[in-house]
């Protein structure tokens, strides 16, 4: 089985990316091959190409360097051209990559993700959770805001599995650079606003207990399943672990629940 990933980071997410690859590879078919596309401004300093051969994946820079794709894009401190980078991913993949799933470099996969990636989502443009059952007024304050009232959530953009083939049809930079013209104002995850706003409506909604886990949240979660997500459910069941928000798990200082499963990647990949 071939499995293609995508990230977007630069020379400060390394380690976080290499943890959540190391993290795949644990808790993957060893008989499946990842190919792993890194989307980054300029060549990453560390060479990635021994680290995912030792994990038996492969590492394909795409690297954007200065591109005339941007030279209309709204750019500002608030909105740097890495915001685009995801939405535009493919205008850089390789012409083959029909599917691709998008990860943020804060992400933990701690069970399968093939069953996701093998998903059938031939008629949507991606696969992706909401957040929606931990706040039901986000929701509808999104829906407001962003104006698409008939989409089912307001969807998290830290996993992505997308529909690569049908994303060249249909997303289309044009439509992206209006959009943040016209709502700069209403924008506060740029991205992820431009993500739900013009394309919630063809996004295939997934659960995020399993696959977002917001870490941060996990006693709403123990609330709202009449205490059936606990800690043993998540380590059986949930695939992604999304650590969300400032508090980093890397970070000496941080005490989530999460903690220790986290260090416990993290420290492996640093003495490799």
């Amino acid at each position: 089985m071939k499995v293609n990933l995508l990230f977007s980071i630069d020379d400060y997410f390394v380690d976080q990316m290499k943890t959540t690859l190391f993290s795949i590879r644990e808790n993957i078919s060893e008989a499946t091959f990842c190919t792993v596309y890194v989307l980054q401004k300029e060549l990453l300093s560390d060479d990635l190409h021994a680290f995912c051969r030792y994990l038996n994946m492969q590492y394909v820079p795409l690297v954007i360097g200065e591109d005339d794709l941007f030279e209309h894009a709204p750019v500002s401190s608030r909105y740097p051209e890495t915001i685009y980078y995801r939405l535009m991913a493919h205008k850089y993949l390789p012409k083959t990559v029909g599917k691709v799933l998008y990860l943020d470099a804060d992400i933990l996969c701690i069970n399968d993700l093939l069953p996701f990636y093998q998903m059938d989502i031939s008629d949507y443009l991606y696969a992706a959770a909401s957040h929606k059952q931990l706040t039901q007024v986000t929701k509808r304050i999104n829906q407001v805001r962003l104006k698409n009232y008939e989409a089912a959530g307001y969807y998290n953009s830290g996993v992505l599995l997308m529909n690569v083939t049908r994303i060249r049809q249909e997303v289309h930079a044009e439509d992206i650079f209006a959009f943040i013209r016209s709502n700069q104002f209403n924008l506060l995850l740029p991205d992820q606003d431009i993500l739900n706003a013009l394309y919630g409506e063809k996004i295939l909604a997934v659960p995020d207990q399993i696959y977002n886990y917001d870490v941060r949240k996990n006693p709403t979660y123990e609330t709202i399943s009449m205490g059936e997500w606990d800690l043993n459910w998540v380590m059986q069941h949930s695939v992604f672990l999304h650590f969300c928000g400032k508090e980093k798990p890397w970070e000496l200082k941080y005490r989530g629940r999460y903690a220790a499963l986290y260090k416990h990647y993290w420290y492996q990949v640093r003495r490799k």
